[in-house]
């Protein structure tokens, strides 16, 4: 398979890509934008890797980007990168910080997911793979309502993704995965995470090493299962 991974150099990108790199005969094109050294020891690591710079922020970038995914025959893409995590009650937050969050997270993945379905439906053939979060279940986390409400439109277009396709042999499934300790929640006070692990039913908080494990699992279901979005949090919400 040649699978293409958004923001794979660091964080929950990194264990995806070096759990779908382990399979030799799978080809894995990943995105970076500032984790260069990262990407580096990933590809030197795993030689059915390649590193591809892109800034979700810098439109000549995302140009780049587009441009080269026709070559690289795509069967499954893997949409998880997320430039920044904006952290602020709603009331506080200044309209154009909407817009350039939209801008700058979901823009870049529906231009990418655009682009890799044109390939997909010349190979009858395709995979999406969308990474969006728990926190769209039930109560969402305080400050965090300009994140949830990207990956909640994530979720609307995936569903989208997957009647539109269907016919084409093309599925689009999401996984919701609950908290994992990452360079992008490295801002949490530890007495937090603590609190959260002391509460936790299983007393351990989620890995990304697992998240990728559920994310390999839809790279090699069978086509039936689409539109599916997997809720990765013990069972603390139920749907």
């Amino acid at each position: 398979m040649n699978i293409l991974v958004t923001g794979g150099a660091s964080g929950l990108g990194e264990a995806i890509v070096k759990r779908l790199a382990l399979i030799s005969e799978n080809k894995i094109f990943f995105t970076y934008a500032k984790s260069i050294d990262k990407a580096r020891v990933i590809t030197a690591a795993f030689l059915n890797t390649e590193a591809i710079h892109c800034d979700f922020r810098d439109t000549n970038s995302m140009k780049n980007l587009v441009n080269l995914l026709p070559s690289f025959d795509l069967d499954i893409v893997v949409n998880n990168a997320v430039t920044s995590l904006n952290k602020n009650h709603f009331h506080k937050i200044e309209s154009h910080d909407f817009l350039l969050s939209f801008q700058n997270n979901i823009l870049p993945t529906l231009q990418i997911t655009q682009e890799c379905i044109k390939i997909f439906r010349k190979k009858k053939f395709g995979k999406i793979i969308n990474i969006a979060s728990s926190y769209v279940i039930n109560k969402p986390p305080m400050g965090l309502s300009e994140y949830v409400a990207n990956k909640a439109y994530l979720i609307s277009m995936s569903n989208s993704w997957a009647i539109e396709n269907i016919r084409f042999n093309i599925t689009s499934n999401s996984i919701s995965p609950t908290y994992m300790q990452t360079q992008f929640t490295s801002e949490t006070d530890e007495r937090i995470v603590e609190e959260m692990i002391k509460n936790h039913a299983l007393k351990k908080l989620l890995t990304t090493e697992e998240v990728a494990d559920s994310v390999l699992y839809f790279v090699n279901c069978t086509q039936h299962i689409n539109g599916v979005n997997l809720l990765i949090n013990a069972g603390d919400d139920l749907v």
